[in-house]
């Protein structure tokens, strides 16, 4: 009796990981996919240049993802993992959670307006970045950590599905010539923050959800477990967006949009691992708090199929690399497609340095976490920064991919050894 309960619920969870990992996978190529769909037209509308411009105002509103981001994206989907049948403690985190990144949500547009208007080369297109900030608010007010941790990701795919769908076809009907500009990423982020509206009010209907305001302990608390995460994310992107902050000032915007080109086609095929991460995270939390040894057992197992996807994703892409390229930009560019395939390189190591850092995050070493984004951050101010600045793109590409595979390299290491401590 008892073997047939378990076989039982060991087959609704398996339901629902799959469930999970389907609506995930969806949500992230649409995340990747509908701009790649969009790209080869404004490349040809626009202009390399324009599109590079763009691509600039994307990577500098970034911060301000990082910083309304948090890391909630890990401690909050844990929390609300964890604590999932508890209708009370479920408003606790989400309220405390929605306070805080809205009050980031303030302080970075307060930042940005800084920013853009005390450089001249940046307040010429203000109004990119405005409405290029858009995304950051759309972001805020869509909370996938919420579902993520409940474990019912289904729901908000629909809503990206219709959202993103419309505001993604927008561009093609009204983007008509280089004057229409603006409305890209205005497009952009008018279907961010629809979505963001209507997953609000499905935390509402379906969860019974509501926002209540919490003491100011508690919301410290959950600044608190958020620390460790939010100051690796500062970390990464030291070495993910400045990097291409400084390649836009250092060179132009043309150089920047071709590397753009061959970064988003890289990123969109690393970009396939991050549903299995992202639906594996809380299962797996959950795990480690029940039975250590299966936890060591199942993230041994995932390590193996990632590896094999990540093998298989990469000789497809490389055989085919310039058809992929093609498909996208619409022409066969040298300098696009020495890029690609340096970066490429990214796929084999992508995939575990998100998986290693989510263990490590699991087992709370968040010490040890720290201590590999400390080293990655110095590496990339010593080989990164002075190769943007003598190489520009290419110089950029070789040290960046280094500078990854040392890191994950790192991540391991500290993974290992937090499974034997």
């Amino acid at each position: 009796m008892l073997s047939k309960i378990k076989t039982k619920l060991q087959s609704q969870q398996n339901k629902q990981l799959l469930s999970n990992f389907i609506s995930l996978f969806t949500l992230q190529g649409l995340n990747y996919i509908l701009p790649l769909l969009t790209l080869p037209y404004l490349i040809r509308v626009l202009g390399v240049e324009t599109f590079g411009l763009l691509s600039f105002a994307t990577a500098l509103v970034m911060y301000f993802l990082v910083i309304t981001n948090y890391g909630f994206q890990l401690t909050a989907t844990k929390e609300i993992s964890i604590h999932r049948d508890d209708k009370e403690k479920v408003v606790e985190i989400f309220s405390s959670v929605m306070t805080i990144k809205v009050v980031l949500l303030l302080i970075s547009f307060i930042l940005l307006n800084i920013v853009v208007l005390s450089f001249d080369r940046l307040s010429d297109d203000y109004l990119v970045y405005l409405l290029t900030f858009g995304t950051v608010v759309g972001q805020v007010f869509f909370p996938v950590w919420f579902f993520q941790g409940m474990e019912k990701m289904k729901y908000i795919t629909y809503l990206n599905i219709i959202s993103k769908s419309i505001f993604t076809a927008a561009i093609f009907i009204f983007v008509q010539d280089s004057s229409d500009y603006l409305l890209v990423p205005l497009f952009t982020s008018i279907g961010f923050i629809i979505a963001g509206i209507l997953s609000l009010r499905l935390i509402k209907k379906q969860f019974s959800v509501e926002f209540k305001f919490q003491n100011r302990e508690t919301i410290k608390k959950y600044l608190i477990d958020g620390w460790h995460v939010f100051v690796a994310n500062i970390y990464t992107s030291l070495y993910t967006t400045t990097n291409i902050v400084l390649l836009g000032l250092f060179t132009n915007n043309t150089v920047v949009g071709y590397y753009s080109i061959a970064e988003k086609i890289v990123g969109a095929i690393a970009g396939l691992f991050i549903p299995i991460n992202q639906v594996f995270y809380p299962y797996l939390a959950k795990k480690y708090k029940e039975n250590k040894t299966s936890f060591i057992v199942l993230s041994k197992k995932l390590s193996i199929g990632l590896m094999i996807l990540a093998v298989l994703f990469f000789t497809f892409s490389f055989v085919f690399s310039s058809e992929l390229i093609y498909l996208v930009s619409g022409e066969n560019n040298k300098l696009v497609e020495l890029l690609f395939t340096i970066l490429l390189f990214r796929v084999l190591s992508s995939p575990f340095s998100n998986f290693f850092s989510n263990l490590l995050i699991i087992m709370k070493s968040n010490s040890d976490y720290l201590k590999v984004m400390n080293i990655t951050v110095i590496l990339n101010i010593l080989i990164v920064f002075p190769s943007i600045y003598f190489y520009h793109a290419e110089g950029f590409a070789y040290s960046f991919i280094i500078m990854l595979w040392i890191h994950t390299l790192l991540l391991y290491k500290y993974m290992k050894k937090a499974q034997n401590g």
